[in-house]
């Protein structure tokens, strides 16, 4: 099975006033660390979105062996996973589709989610609820491309016209960094007050030098 992971990066930060991908995290980014996630997860392909922080990303987060897809009008509500699906490899029997800003998704949540996905759809079942990683079997781009937000992945699980599998996971759903809230939660404290910069400066090498498990298709 060809099994490509698409990282959400695209969306922007109305509520916090700086890219969230490039909130310190852990010693590197928030994308920084989702990406080194989904490099252990070994996929075939590796795409990631990037909306309008796209050149800072490129200048503080290692991109090697990620095909990158610019998706600026991703700021103003329009999907980032339709132009995303014209750089899917043609041998990708689905997609895994991951969150940019939610690090506490783990290998083994998307290892078992590509395992027991007996549907078009899976989704991942925590104890709270339903959560990323999702996946999107080769028959549902069709309706994926239908979409005008990515939010509306959502909908297309809950109502949509393709049978989904829940596959259960430990835990809560991981926490994604919408508001400087969610940030506290995640991190266990206003980093504002810390020594650590919001956001590491482009002097400060924060790029991940481990080597890559993907291949480009560009």
């Amino acid at each position: 099975m060809f099994v490509t992971g698409l990282v959400l990066a695209a969306e922007g930060s109305p509520r916090l006033g700086v890219p969230r991908q490039l909130l310190a995290y852990r010693g590197e980014t928030l994308l920084g660390a989702a990406l080194d996630t989904a490099r252990d997860c070994g996929f075939d392909q590796l795409v990631v979105t990037l909306g309008t922080a796209a050149d800072q990303i490129r200048d503080r987060i290692d991109l090697d062996g990620v095909r990158v897809v610019d998706t600026p009008h991703a700021d103003t509500g329009s999907s980032s996973i339709v132009p995303a699906l014209d750089a899917v490899d043609r041998r990708t029997d689905g997609l895994v589709v991951l969150r940019g800003d939610q690090p506490g998704v783990t290998a083994a949540a998307v290892w078992s989610l590509v395992a027991e996905a007996a549907t078009p759809i899976g989704v991942t079942r925590y104890d709270d609820g339903r959560g990323y990683p999702c996946w999107f079997g080769r028959e549902t781009f069709g309706s994926l491309r239908s979409l005008r937000s990515d939010q509306d992945l959502w909908p297309l699980i809950e109502t949509g016209p393709h049978p989904v599998t829940d596959v259960d996971a430990l835990g809560n759903v991981p926490r994604p960094v919408d508001t400087w809230d969610d940030y506290q939660s995640l991190v266990g404290h206003y980093t504002a007050a810390s020594a650590e910069p919001l956001i590491p400066p482009a002097a400060v090498p924060t790029r991940s030098r481990r080597p890559s498990h993907t291949r480009t298709n560009n």
